[in-house]
């Protein structure tokens, strides 16, 4: 595959940053960057990409490169017969979704989030004196450790708690006490105090965590999901957390997107709801722009592309 002549930047990735910001930082990449809608996708050799279009498929491109992780919108078998080269975004949120997840586990350890609608209400309450607890004497399960999982799993044990997690190869990883088999996501679930899922979102995946998964976890564990929506059956969790069978859900992503202003998800005290934003960060066109160059690079030395996914 060549490098590209042009490189097209979709106009939804102005979703998350600013196109012309990114467009600048390729500006001296090699290619000619221009900013593009669907309709002039088959004006470029190579996109870079937030959403996907199945125009993209007969626009000519060589190569197509999603700003997310998560590439489960691509069609990939289309792609494979296309010969368009598909590369995403990983290895770069781990840092940044470590914390945010540190963020929510500190958010219910210390009932931060109770005290911010408090505010809000104007309210002056303390807490009951055995609500709040320390997250040193806690325990966590990752479920996934790639670069998400093993951020998650870093900061925790930075923070005294007890890690364990699940991994497809459940060999040891830096910072997690115990490694089990997907087989075994019960007993790795089963004595957790959070439960943190941070899987990419597979067939083998889809709906991992549903009544079976809730029932097993103790009843004062929270979950907290940075993954993929679809990876938790969404009405096992409302029961879930409406029955108080567990203690509440951090989620930072949803079966369908934005959440419905219907859903009772919004309205509990025990839920932490964040709009898919684990992952922003003011440094995150940098990081992506970072593997496209490297890309590029790549294409001209006749080197293979890093991050490929198709």
């Amino acid at each position: 595959m060549p490098a590209p002549a042009t490189l097209g930047v979709h106009e939804s990735v102005g979703d998350v940053f600013p196109t012309a910001v990114f467009r600048d930082e390729l500006a001296d990449s090699g290619p000619s960057v221009r900013v593009v809608g669907t309709e002039a996708v088959g004006d470029c050799d190579a996109l870079v990409t937030f959403a996907y279009d199945d125009q993209f498929l007969d626009a000519g491109l060589d190569w197509i490169h999603s700003i997310q992780a998560g590439v489960d919108r691509f069609p990939f078998d289309e792609l494979r017969e296309r010969e368009i080269a598909l590369t995403n975004s990983t290895g770069i949120h781990g840092d940044v979704v470590g914390e945010t997840t540190m963020g929510v586990l500190l958010a219910f350890a210390r009932r931060l989030h109770v005290h911010r609608s408090n505010q809000e209400q104007g309210e002056w309450r303390q807490p009951e004196w055995d609500e709040a607890f320390a997250l040193r004497r806690e325990s966590v399960c990752v479920v996934g450790l790639g670069t998400l999982g093993q951020g998650v799993a870093t900061r925790a044990a930075a923070l005294g708690m007890d890690v364990t997690g699940v991994k497809r190869t459940p060999t040891p990883v830096d910072g997690v006490d115990d490694v089990y088999p997907p087989a075994e996501l019960h007993d790795a679930i089963a004595d957790a105090r959070f439960v943190v899922l941070a899987v990419p979102l597979t067939d083998d995946t889809e709906g991992m965590i549903s009544d079976a998964e809730f029932e097993t976890m103790r009843d004062d564990a929270y979950l907290v999901n940075v993954a993929r929506g679809p990876v938790v059956d969404e009405d096992a969790l409302v029961d879930a957390v409406e029955s108080e069978s567990i203690a509440g859900a951090g989620l930072d992503v949803f079966e369908t997107e934005p959440l419905p202003e219907d859903s009772p998800l919004w309205d509990r005290e025990n839920v932490i709801v964040t709009p898919h934003a684990a992952a922003f960060t003011d440094e995150y066109y940098e990081r992506v722009a970072t593997i496209v160059r490297e890309n590029v690079r790549r294409l001209a030395a006749g080197e293979s592309l890093t991050n490929r996914v198709v």
